[in-house]
């Protein structure tokens, strides 16, 4: 008898039971079982687009079956690369408890990591004196620093290729989708480093002595440098002027602006970070704009 017992013949499918309770436990406990851990009941945690769960001070992430549409096999050996190199980088992250493959309906192939406390970045900055704002810039920015480094490429996430084709533009203007693929093909590629790549609110987590927890590498890859710090401005950041001196120093507002820019457009959430952060599509026509509305959010 199978432990999971639901239908997956595409992505739609999978994203109707990924979050679900019920329909992951027997499958949950069974991983548990067989890695000799101590199971408990499941909690949901943040949703990405693999099946995630605490499971008392154990994280288990199930990845998508091939059924979905997309293997998550490749995702798996990312995530596992991406956590490593973190960690022996001195950066505070889950640990890797174990890593397998269930074979029930579908070929389940998973990881069990430490469940890591603290407070989401989002909720904690929230109570924060400008003062405080800066010294957790300064920390995330000690942080990154050990992170960003050169590395070998170690998936097939070209971040070149990726934002050339994504769907994510469609909503911006003509001119401005021209002009964002000369100004992506003038991006020195020869600069690129590791970088997480999501540093977004539910992904950092803040300790009662300040201290940062990095989470969820599963869009880690390796990139220039703006990928990072872009979405680390606007969509962490969401553009607060005490965390972003923290984590720059003393900038120059045009220099920042331009490696937001550059971020933002090769970003593969880059076009939903505009709009969520930025500005609307509809009130930008070309670069211009968007420069002259970032650069007014980083002004000192």
């Amino acid at each position: 008898m199978n432990l999971f017992t639901k239908t997956i013949e595409n992505w739609s499918d999978w994203g109707k039971v990924f979050q679900s309770i019920p329909d992951f436990a027997p499958l949950v406990d069974e991983i548990l079982r067989r890695e000799k851990l101590p199971t408990a009941p499941l909690e949901n945690l943040t949703p990405g687009t693999n099946a995630v769960f605490k499971a008392g001070e154990l994280v288990v992430k199930i990845f998508s079956p091939k059924e979905s549409g997309l293997d998550g096999a490749a995702d798996m050996a990312s995530e596992l690369f991406a956590t490593d190199f973190a960690n022996k980088h001195g950066v505070n992250s889950p640990k890797i408890v174990a890593v397998g493959e269930i074979c029930d309906r579908y070929d389940f192939k998973y990881i069990v990591m430490s469940f890591e406390r603290g407070v989401s970045f989002g909720d904690a900055v929230g109570s924060m004196s400008d003062a405080e704002k800066a010294a957790v810039g300064r920390e995330l920015r000690r942080i990154t620093d050990r992170m960003n480094l050169p590395c070998e490429r170690f998936n097939n996430s070209d971040p070149f290729n990726r934002s050339f084709g994504s769907g994510r533009w469609e909503k911006f203007s003509e001119r401005f989708k021209s002009e964002r693929f000369e100004r992506i093909s003038a991006i020195n590629r020869d600069e690129s480093v590791f970088v997480h790549g999501d540093l977004n609110p539910d992904n950092i987590l803040v300790d009662d002595d300040r201290s940062l927890t990095i989470l969820d590498f599963a869009d880690a890859l390796v990139a220039p440098i703006c990928y990072e710090h872009a979405l680390v401005t606007s969509e962490l950041f969401r553009f607060d002027s005490a965390l972003i001196r923290g984590f720059f120093g003393e900038y120059d507002p045009k220099s920042l602006a331009n490696l937001i820019l550059d971020g933002l457009l090769l970003h593969d959430f880059g076009g939903d970070v505009i709009a969520q952060r930025v500005c609307p599509p509809s009130k930008i026509d070309c670069l211009d704009d968007l420069y002259r509305i970032i650069l007014e959010k980083v002004k000192i």
